[in-house]
């Protein structure tokens, strides 16, 4: 049973479940790493034996594996796969950010160049669920970038097969390649290329330990977006929320696996108690039951706060990946919530929407860093450079003044290379 306590009673940090949980799996995924650098297609071919139980004609899924998975999912589906990427686009087209020139001051130019990054890996997690929201979240964005070439990484299942639903949503998206590896071997193999598998400069999205460790253990030779924990959501709700309503917005994180975290603060006992008797109607009847009573009874929480003030505090305390605001007229806390990854107002915006269909992104800042972090956006598949171009008259104008900074930073050939050029002039 979930556990109701006053806010005094638990600290910020420990409100979510929030250890490391890659320490566990470093030295194995080291090992398999260095195995992939090693031996390339030959270890992938291997790990999808002892992994997927999967013996691989190939890793690349083929233009006909497409075609049937697609000729396969239902028409709704595919349906709503559609109109779910065009909101996924709308929300995201507006983030693109132009390249800029400066040309203020006589005879100088500087400028900002914003260049796609050319080639990105998406890690679209297998294992006990299928996610093509993954797929649109993660690809849509470095579509819109502009980025050259986009590969996904999926396991495949015993027959050497990707989910159908996956393969849709990737042809929805627009993804050039996708292969047949998942885990810790497909990190490695993206970071350092294989046979097969292209060598990208970044890999975005979530995964189990395994992969949050490698994606930590291959970055600097590559790029990555995160490293994700487990699923959060923090439920904000006052004494007129539905305990109905409240109870299934978090148990749509708890399903996740037994880490997520599901807390609710209120300034409501009568809520407090409300939900936690809705939670024990509701865990018995879903299909993943034994997954959510793991997560709500060692991770959930409801923390009762003597006002919204002292709620709205304490949301900023945690930071949590998912903040649901089911509150009247939400938008007048909105400026008051400074740490969420992603935020979803009023009593009819369960957090699902974000999950699938709203448009915003799903790939969030969790354990906390969304003091200092963002959802995925376009602006992770670009890389920015900058220039600067100078005439003969506006160095020499300036020249003096360049030298004399280098000199007081001691360092005499900077100091020189700007007014070497005109020592004959004097």
């Amino acid at each position: 049973m979930i556990k109701i306590m006053k806010y005094e009673e638990v600290l910020a940090e420990e409100i979510f479940a929030r250890a490391n949980p890659t320490a566990d799996v470093a030295d194995v995924v080291r090992d398999i790493v260095a195995d992939v650098r090693k031996n390339g297609d030959r270890a992938l071919y291997a790990y999808a034996e002892k992994f997927d139980k999967a013996v691989l004609s190939s890793l690349e899924v083929t233009e006909e594996e497409i075609e049937e998975a697609f000729s396969a999912v239902a028409p709704r589906f595919l349906e709503i796969l559609r109109e779910a990427a065009e909101n996924i686009r709308i929300f995201h087209r507006a983030q693109k950010k132009n390249s800029f020139i400066i040309n203020e001051k006589p005879g100088v130019i500087i400028g900002q160049k914003v260049i796609p990054i050319e080639k990105v890996g998406l890690y679209v997690p297998g294992g006990t669920a299928a996610y093509p929201s993954t797929v649109l979240m993660d690809s849509i964005p470095a579509k819109i970038a502009g980025c050259r070439e986009i590969c996904i990484v999926t396991p495949p299942n015993k027959e050497g097969k990707v989910n159908p639903v996956i393969l849709a949503a990737a042809k929805i998206a627009g993804v050039d390649r996708i292969f047949k590896i998942g885990g810790a071997q497909a990190v490695a193999a993206l970071a350092y290329g294989t046979e097969s598998v292209p060598k990208v400069d970044k890999i975005v999205g979530p995964g189990n330990a395994f992969v949050a460790e490698a994606k930590r253990q291959v970055f600097g030779v590559v790029a990555i977006d995160m490293i994700a924990g487990p699923s959060e959501i923090l439920v904000v709700a006052d004494g007129k929320s539905n305990p109905k309503f409240v109870a299934a917005d978090l148990l749509s994180q708890a399903e996740h696996d037994k880490n997520a975290s599901a807390v609710l603060v209120t300034d409501s006992l009568s809520l407090a108690q409300e939900v936690s008797f809705e939670l024990e109607k509701q865990i018995p009847l879903l299909p993943r039951a034994e997954i959510a009573r793991a997560s709500i009874d060692n991770n959930g929480k409801i923390i009762v706060a003597d006002s919204l003030s002292v709620v709205i505090d304490i949301a900023n305390a945690i930071a949590p990946e998912h903040l649901e605001l089911c509150v009247d007229n939400p938008f007048d806390y909105l400026d008051g919530i400074k740490h969420a990854g992603s935020i979803f107002m009023g009593r009819y915006c369960p957090e699902a929407l974000g999950d699938y269909y709203a448009g915003p992104n799903h790939t969030l800042p969790t354990g906390g860093t969304a003091r200092f972090s963002n959802p995925l956006s376009v602006d992770d598949f670009v890389k920015k450079t900058q220039y600067s171009y100078y005439t003969e008259d506006a160095l020499r104008a300036v020249a003096e003044d360049v030298a004399f900074f280098a000199h007081m930073e001691g360092l005499d050939a900077h100091a020189k290379s700007a007014t070497v050029r005109f020592e004959e002039e004097k």
